[in-house]
């Protein structure tokens, strides 16, 4: 199961943080949170394996503050 861990603000975030964590070695989605907003104007969910949660959430707290 896929779980939301963060919500990004642009395309470019969302990218960078998929980035940040397979390099980490996770499993990594990115999905568009409206459907009728165009991708420049949409956020992100970036989702990771339930199972991998805690530590891609600590992954990206140690790398992003």
């Amino acid at each position: 199961m896929w779980v939301v861990i963060h919500i990004a603000k642009n395309a470019d975030s969302a990218i960078r943080i998929r980035s940040l964590l397979k390099a980490e070695g996770f499993m990594v989605k990115i999905r568009r949170v409206f459907k009728d907003v165009p991708r420049e104007e949409n956020c992100f969910e970036v989702r990771v394996l339930a199972s991998e949660a805690e530590e891609a959430r600590d992954v990206l707290v140690d790398r992003l503050t």
